[in-house]
């Protein structure tokens, strides 16, 4: 089980137990496909620190407030340079019998601010630089 404050922008495959303290509200977002999609993020956490959860479509509605989750086989994205946990395809997000009694709310894992590597380094493949 990964804790709440051990979670990176490299954390991928985490399994992570948490109690859900509130929701965001809902919003839609337009993929870069053209798709429209609901989201909503709850804040989660253990005694070690809360975190935002990205919630898409069919998952908004699952879980509820002071209820424990357990996301399985989840990994970390960087929105706008801040940790966001997601379910992913390949990932499950179930309730859980075990409570979790407090929650650290002093640490907010998605606010602290991470650099973003760049999307392209210059030099690589694609540019102009080296031809004659």
């Amino acid at each position: 089980m990964t804790k709440v404050k051990d979670l990176t922008p490299q954390s991928k495959q985490v399994n992570v137990l948490a109690k859900v303290v509130g929701f965001s509200e809902e919003r839609e977002i337009t993929s870069r496909f053209g798709e429209a999609r609901k989201l909503v993020e709850a804040t989660v956490g253990d005694e070690t620190g809360t975190v935002l959860l990205t919630l898409w479509n069919e998952q908004i509605g699952q879980v509820q407030k002071d209820e424990t989750v357990l996301i399985d086989n989840g990994f970390v994205s960087l929105v706008r340079g801040h940790i966001r946990l997601n379910v992913g395809k390949y990932g499950t997000l179930s309730k859980s019998e075990t409570p979790i009694e407090t929650v650290n709310t002093s640490l907010d894992v998605s606010a602290v601010e991470y650099e973003r590597e760049p999307r392209y380094r210059s030099g690589g493949y694609g540019g102009r630089e080296g031809r004659s």
